[in-house]
């Protein structure tokens, strides 16, 4: 039995699909399941139960025996959300009754941390344990992430494993639900399809050109093959860097898009909006070297690969994964 919270989500529901792939059918799906676009990302996989976050722990008590691992995906990622009280409550509070609770009962745990901890990125994008106090997210989302981290790695009481994983830009299938938060991919596909041109920011940084301000975009199936490589692995405790370890550019991103959809490329370049411009950030790129020192070593897929099948065989034809 293995349970994954946020399962309707975006990470969540890709994750499931890629453990059915294993065979393992034995889910426990654990989420918010009020809204119908969002569960359609669970249409056709296999799940034991269905369970609603806020009956969860009671759930846990009953259940624990049976339960093998527990994938804690769900968070509230709202970036532009400054309401503290939802991120203590969703993101700081739910996660620490998640751990006791994997101490307690001796579930290994993988939870979701975020690269949106590093903010501008002062120190880097190394994920040294001794830095992550030091660390300055830009907003309330990065701060609950960084928060939780601070506390996990000052727990004597832990689950026998545990791993936080600093997801960096992610996209792929499944987050058609997410709107405004989808990843830049998702929103470039749908501004080609209905209007035939892109818009990027600007550079307002005389070391970035316009469109060339880098991301280290990582693919949601490299993702969920990370969280399976844990569950197996289980030793080496720790927070993990989790992104391609290759930044590129918004350009590399959006010409690629037009190319997956063999239509010439129409690109031009908008003011980054004063609200944001103070904390945009100009470049991220995941320090690998962590994870792969433990023992992981498939290669991730690249920028083009990425985004041809996630353009081709997922946006265009309307399809989950």
């Amino acid at each position: 039995m293995i349970i994954v919270t946020g399962a309707a989500g975006f990470i969540g529901s890709c994750l499931i699909q890629r453990l059915n792939q294993d065979n393992f059918n034995y889910i426990i799906a654990v989420d918010d399941f009020s809204d119908e676009q969002k569960n359609k990302n669970l249409d056709g996989k296999k799940i034991q139960e269905r369970v609603d976050r806020e009956h969860f722990f009671e759930w846990l008590d009953a259940n624990y025996q049976e339960v093998e691992f527990c994938f804690h995906i769900g968070a509230r990622t709202d970036t532009t959300e400054f309401n503290v009280d939802i991120f203590n409550k969703l993101n700081l509070n739910y996660s620490k009754k998640i751990w006791k609770k994997c101490h307690d009962y001796q579930i290994p745990l993988v939870y979701a941390s975020s690269a949106a901890t590093y903010g501008l990125g002062e120190l880097g994008y190394d994920d040294n344990e001794s830095l992550i106090p030091q660390l300055k997210p830009l907003n309330p989302y990065g701060e609950s992430k960084n928060d939780f981290d601070i506390w996990a790695l000052k727990q004597e009481e832990q689950p026998f494993f545990w791993a936080g994983l600093k997801f960096f830009n992610v996209y792929g299938p499944n987050e058609f639900h997410k709107g405004r938060m989808a990843s830049v991919i998702w929103h470039t596909f749908n501004q080609i399809k209905n209007t035939g041109m892109m818009k990027l920011f600007k550079s307002h940084n005389e070391n970035y050109k316009d469109g060339e301000q880098m991301r280290d975009f990582v693919y949601v199936k490299d993702v969920v093959e990370v969280c399976i490589y844990l569950m197996h692995h289980r030793r080496n405790s720790g927070v993990y860097n989790l992104g391609s370890g290759n930044a590129r550019t918004f350009l590399d991103l959006v010409k690629n898009t037009f190319k997956a959809l063999n239509l010439p490329e129409n690109i031009s370049f908008i003011d980054t909006p004063e609200d944001i411009r103070d904390k945009y950030q100009y470049f991220t790129e995941a320090n690998m070297s962590k994870l792969q020192s433990i023992g992981y070593d498939k290669n991730f897929t690249t920028l083009e690969d990425g985004v041809n099948d996630y353009v081709k065989n997922y946006l265009a034809v309307e399809q989950y994964y």
